[in-house]
């Protein structure tokens, strides 16, 4: 079991996250960061957690409608050096109780990489399904993000190279959502909530690639 006395969470600066993300997150970019938390372990930073504006306006007013969209942010990124879900719980649930509040945090696990969002089911997240079916382009063999491709090329550059670009069905993402305030506050999140609520998807065992080695030791989400 942790030892959670030797143990604590704090706001640290975003910067302290970018090697962290850069080097052991499998998207291997940077995504918005609002607000940025780590884990320690005595004086050890031996996890990172980010939040920060969700990519897109049409996803925070498709929560709990327009009037709520600018309360949206979405925990983005998740990394930690051991396999511990304690650790991993432990860091959400901390970094939750220190973001402002009322807010609505969302977040999603990446089917592709066969995430199911067992950490966001510990902490007691609300499910509400798959993302919905989408296409992205993609630069074939590689695995440069889609919002990479389309800030470093043009879409005529994508459109008139078949042999580079392809357009592929966007992998569904496990999508959670959290609701930060007072009891009056979280009743009005869930009172205008857009999403059905469900029942948690099975967890799996799951294993990452870092520097070209299979490892458990590693939680990325």
């Amino acid at each position: 079991m942790s030892d959670f006395k030797n143990k604590k969470v704090l706001e640290i600066k975003k910067e302290e996250t970018y090697d962290w993300l850069k080097r052991l997150h499998y998207a291997k970019r940077i995504p918005s960061i609002s607000y940025s938390f780590g884990l320690y372990l005595h004086k050890e930073l031996i996890g990172v957690i980010t939040y920060g504006s969700p990519p897109s306006s049409s996803l925070c007013i498709g929560i709990c409608g327009e009037q709520f969209k600018d309360k949206v942010i979405e925990l983005n990124r998740l990394c930690l050096i051991d396999n511990d879900k304690n650790n991993a719980s432990y860091l959400v649930g901390n970094s939750l109780k220190l973001l402002p509040k009322p807010q609505i945090v969302v977040s999603y696990a990446d089917t592709s990489m066969n995430h199911t969002g067992y950490i966001y089911q510990a902490t007691n997240f609300i499910y509400t399904g798959l993302s919905d079916k989408r296409t992205e382009w993609r630069i074939k063999n590689s695995n440069m993000h889609s919002k990479t491709i389309c800030e470093k090329y043009t879409l005529q550059e994508r459109m008139n190279d078949k042999d580079k670009f392809e357009v592929v069905d966007r992998p569904r993402k496990h999508r959670y959502i959290y609701f930060l305030g007072d009891k009056r506050q979280k009743k009005i999140f869930n009172q205008n909530l857009n999403y059905p609520i469900h029942s948690y998807p099975k967890t799996e065992t799951l294993n990452y690639r870092i520097d070209n080695k299979i490892s458990t030791q590693m939680i990325l989400i």
